[in-house]
């Protein structure tokens, strides 16, 4: 992505949750549930708000009410600012994107993934 010194930009993760499967929202329904998460680590550009999709409410037969959870195919965006003084040429973003997956059946340990987002600075 191409960022100017002294100017906010948004960064889009492209999510993609395997049919069969859903992971928690970054609001779940109950405490005990793993939210999905996005850190992101300082550095040169520096990222803000981070905002998630619409999560869908949906009844599985280990719980005895509805679930927050994310399916199929969605975008998780944060907002980031160049600081004027960035200096020009390519820097990245950095961080880690939590979740835990689980199908209609069972939850898988949790996971985390880095995330590195190139960033062309003008």
């Amino acid at each position: 992505m191409v960022a100017k010194r002294g100017a906010a930009a948004e960064v889009k993760i492209a999510v993609t949750v395997e049919p069969g499967f859903h992971v928690n929202s970054h609001t779940p329904a109950e405490s005990y549930l793993i939210p999905l998460r996005v850190k992101w680590i300082p550095g040169v550009v520096q990222a803000g708000e981070t905002t998630f999709p619409k999560p869908s409410l949906e009844k599985y037969e280990f719980s005895p009410k509805p679930l927050s959870v994310f399916t199929g195919n969605f975008s998780v965006v944060t907002k980031i600012q160049v600081p004027a003084s960035a200096p020009v040429g390519p820097a990245v973003l950095s961080g880690k994107l939590s979740y835990q997956a689980c199908s209609n059946k069972e939850c898988f340990p949790p996971k985390t993934v880095d995330l590195s987002v190139p960033v062309q600075i003008q």
